[in-house]
């Protein structure tokens, strides 16, 4: 199962440094002027986690497999964007594809990178990304009146249920208001998925800071992170230049060392990792064994046999029992051996749902 987080804002705000610090490559040009990324560059992102390394250390697994996440570079918004400027709706189609939004604000001065606005603003800029968003749903929605009014007249159930979406969902545009923001009953929030809006997704505000700020964070991402509190969103504090210094050193002592020198404890690439997992909602279970240790990623709410099916469709469908470990038990009892005769091994059925950090041997039968 993939996910992917597109990495939205407007020229020139670092964006592109950042998805090529994320990705450790080059494939994302990252000049100083707009419209440098045309199409979406994607980084599949492997996603750092210790316990892995750890229970690969004690069933003595001859590969480790982390898990992934995909962060889809696209390219620079600019006001209007809406209405066909700039690259116009070949941006707004690419995020309609994405999970998440990782909205990138610059947070930093430096004269010699063009501001498209002339200013620093990164509310400013949030606004002008939101109305853009805001309008593409705004005119998408619209356009769905008619034929379900038709079919809402024609006793179509679904369709009377979609149209009164629609029409909240109209209303609190009209308002200035993202879809995220609107509240939707438990029991049409499928019908409301269905409708694709874009600023439905949700947000991550990544406040692109200078060197000197990246520990503290400064007055521009403090503005961001007082904003997306309101909003019910998250806000990370990275500086690119800094991401994409680390990306340069392989050793990972000379890593811990920068890091140390700035004040950092981890990289900004954990940090926003771990907020997009926060922000979809996801969560990690593992497997182990001599032949290989590995990291699975699912929703929070998923079940057994629907975690199984993350590995093998056989597994899902021949599903018996997820033999399940927690994963502090695991450590504590050295392993798989240890936790059988400690008692801490359950036989799990296939309606369980499954704990971030589970340790998971899953019985089937096809």
């Amino acid at each position: 199962m993939g996910f992917t987080c597109g990495i939205v804002g407007l020229p020139n705000v670092g964006k592109s440094t950042l998805f090529n610090a994320l990705t450790q490559t080059i494939a994302a040009q990252a000049e100083n002027y707009p419209f440098c990324t045309i199409e979406p560059n994607v980084g599949r992102i492997a996603v750092p986690d210790a316990r892995l390394d750890a229970i690969a250390g004690l069933a003595k697994s001859a590969s480790i497999v982390p898990t992934h996440i995909d962060f889809a570079d696209i390219a620079g918004l600019v006001k209007g964007a809406s209405q066909g400027e700039g690259l116009g709706n070949q941006f707004l189609s690419h995020i309609r594809e994405v999970d998440a939004v990782v909205h990138v604000v610059r947070c930093f001065e430096d004269e010699n990178i063009t501001h498209v606005s002339g200013q620093i603003d990164p509310l400013d800029d949030i606004a002008t990304i939101d109305t853009e968003l805001m309008l593409a749903d705004l005119e998408s929605l619209e356009k769905r009146v008619d034929a379900l009014t038709k079919k809402a007249r024609g006793n179509d159930k679904e369709a009377k249920a979609t149209l009164t979406l629609v029409e909240n969902a109209i209303e609190a545009l009209r308002d200035g208001k993202p879809a995220r923001r609107i509240e939707v009953a438990d029991d049409d929030r499928d019908l409301f998925r269905q409708l694709q809006l874009l600023t439905a997704k949700p947000v991550m505000y990544v406040c692109n800071v200078d060197e000197d700020s990246a520990a503290t964070g400064n007055e521009f991402s403090e503005k961001v992170a007082s904003y997306a509190a309101d909003e019910g969103a998250l806000a990370v504090v990275v500086s690119a230049a800094i991401e994409a210094e680390v990306a340069q050193l392989t050793d990972p002592e000379e890593r811990a060392e920068f890091l140390e020198s700035l004040g950092l404890e981890q990289t900004g690439l954990v940090r926003v990792i771990q907020a997009g997992y926060e922000l979809l909602g996801l969560i990690t279970f593992l497997t182990a064994g001599p032949k290989e240790s590995r990291a699975w990623t699912i929703r929070q709410g998923t079940r057994a046999a629907q975690a199984a099916g993350t590995i093998h469709t056989d597994f899902e469908r021949g599903f018996i029992c997820a033999e399940t470990i927690a994963y502090d038990d695991y450590i504590a009892c050295e392993g798989e051996q240890g936790a059988k005769e400690a008692g801490k091994m359950r036989q799990e059925g296939r309606d369980y749902l499954v704990k971030d950090g589970d340790v998971m041997l899953f019985r089937f039968n096809v």
